[in-house]
């Protein structure tokens, strides 16, 4: 099938809103209420009893796609002086050095992924302490009753992946009652209000030259993606922005973290994708991408697209090692778009990269006429090894 880049798709509420039948905006609009009603749920389901054993040795979240990504999102809002490791397993086994002594966390939004509920019976198994979030009536909350885990009943939001802050509150909220995140109810609120605020800026009805998501997604079509964070934080949001470009708009995505990034993804900035290489046909100097209103006719072919997401909570030589692949990007000719997370907390700097991430990959899908919310090629695997 063919398709057509329409950046008019953009321009009007209406136009948008009708490229997205399945309603994805809407989904990535509840955020903020994700978050609260998550907090009621846990605290409904009593999961401050995770801590009446103690500490565990250590936590294993399982779960696959948006529900493996609160394990990284915990383990990056307990942040690197956590006393004991966060770990997330996206497969069918379990770790063999985990036991008894661990506690084992299984999120699954629809309460059937088949590898989360292999873990979670394994973990079960093993005697480990169990702690389940997810659908209601699923077969996870049932394996919860057999097995005699806490179990956090969840609401999607529509799509697992636009449920991630619904999953993920729950866990951090264990993480508080064990002493492994300082985690506040105000902490809470003010992420839900920051989230509001994105959805706000980046709201459908907002015109693209004042929408940093319509603007983004705009710039990104028909280029290479590569995604990059420099710390716990920004490289959590990196790679959910790696997968919401992939799922969303169908779209391909490379995800880096700096400094591994330095060691090997940097070379691409010398290869075929740069714009100022060899071959490419450049004609001069490479547009300002910043410039919203230069005349897009005059950019060069499509190429490399780095987007780097900043952080206040970097190595001090992490920020030189970022800053310098940035220049040496540009120098290049690969187009470059910094982000900077917003906030105090890791919780709402990660929240505003995640959320405004978001919203790109969704506009990028309607730019490309590709309806951001069925994912049939993941559906079609299920039924090919079913």
């Amino acid at each position: 099938m063919s398709r057509t880049l329409d950046p008019g798709r953009l321009e009007h509420a209406g136009s948008a809103e009708s490229a997205d039948p399945g309603g994805m905006l809407r989904m990535v609009a509840s955020s903020a209420a994700q978050v609260r009603e998550a907090r009621r749920a846990a605290a409904e389901a009593g999961v401050d009893g995770v801590a009446e054993d103690g500490r565990p040795r250590a936590i294993v979240v399982a779960g696959m796609g948006g529900s493996g990504l609160t394990g990284d999102v915990l383990s990056a809002v307990c942040g690197t002086g956590c006393p004991i490791p966060v770990v997330t397993v996206r497969g069918y086994r379990l770790p063999g050095w985990v036991g008894a002594a661990d506690l084992v966390i299984a999120v699954s939004c629809s309460g059937s992924t088949e590898e989360t509920l292999a873990v979670g019976a394994e973990a079960a198994r093993r005697g480990c302490r169990l702690l389940f979030v997810g659908a209601d009536g699923s077969p996870l909350a049932d394996l919860a009753a057999q097995s005699r885990g806490l179990f956090v009943p969840i609401r999607s939001a529509g799509q697992p992946r636009a449920t991630l802050w619904g999953l993920t509150v729950p866990l951090l909220l264990a993480a508080r009652a064990l002493g492994l995140a300082d985690v506040p109810d105000a902490v809470l609120e003010t992420t839900a209000e920051r989230l509001e605020d994105v959805a706000h800026r980046c709201r459908p009805a907002s015109e693209p030259f004042v929408n940093p998501a319509k603007r983004l997604a705009l710039d990104l079509a028909g280029d290479v993606p590569m995604v990059w964070g420099s710390s716990a934080v920004t490289a959590t949001a990196a790679y959910r922005l790696a997968c919401q470009l992939n799922e969303n708009a169908k779209y391909p995505a490379v995800f880096g973290e700096v400094p591994e990034a330095d060691h090997n993804q940097v070379m691409a900035f010398d290869g075929f994708f740069a714009r100022a290489a060899p071959g490419r046909g450049l004609p001069g100097a490479v547009p300002d991408p910043d410039d919203f209103f230069r005349d897009r006719a005059d950019d060069p072919e499509h190429g490399l697209h780095l987007i780097v997401l900043g952080d206040g909570d970097e190595h001090p030589q992490v920020r030189k090692r970022r800053e310098a692949s940035v220049r040496m990007a540009r120098d290049r000719g690969v187009a470059v778009t910094e982000l900077t997370a917003e906030g105090a907390h890791p919780l709402e700097r990660i929240a505003s990269l995640i959320a405004l991430g978001d919203y790109v990959t969704v506009y990028l899908a309607i730019v490309l006429g590709v309806d951001p919310t069925p994912v049939p090629a993941i559906q079609e695997l299920k039924a090919r090894i079913a």
